[in-house]
């Protein structure tokens, strides 16, 4: 990766919207501002809604990085018992697809668990140099 940025946010559900406003920034003259501001709010979301991020006191990071070809987007969370999964779309369940949209959007994506939580990252294509 040739170029990365990060930033933490307070594992509330409004500090969604300053996560996308700080990737938008990053990805705006470089790439694919929607489909970024897509993954990074999808990702956030999950990590205060399913992870220990959203308890009192959580915290999630956002990192950003650049390649060659690339812009990798990942939230790093604090973990908790729920896995991060794709969702059957048979499902009546009212939320549960943001993977499914990240896994349209995306070159790759993954998950990563850590110690004391994990992250979940996305590659969109762009064409910058």
């Amino acid at each position: 990766m040739r170029t990365k940025w990060c930033r933490a946010f307070p594992g509330l559900a409004e500090q969604v919207v300053q996560a996308r406003h700080f990737v938008a920034a990053l990805v705006a003259e470089k790439g694919p501002v929607d489909d970024a501001t897509l993954v990074v709010s999808e990702l956030a979301t999950n990590a205060v809604r399913h992870s220990l991020s959203g308890a009192e006191g959580g915290w999630f990071l956002v990192v950003v990085g650049f390649g060659d070809g690339f812009v990798r987007i990942e939230v790093v969370d604090q973990g908790g018992e729920r896995v991060p999964h794709l969702c059957d779309v048979t499902s009546q369940e009212e939320g549960g697809r943001g993977l499914l949209l990240i896994a349209a959007c995306a070159k790759d994506w993954g998950v990563k668990n850590w110690p004391d939580g994990r992250s979940v990252w996305a590659e969109l294509a762009w064409e910058g140099a």
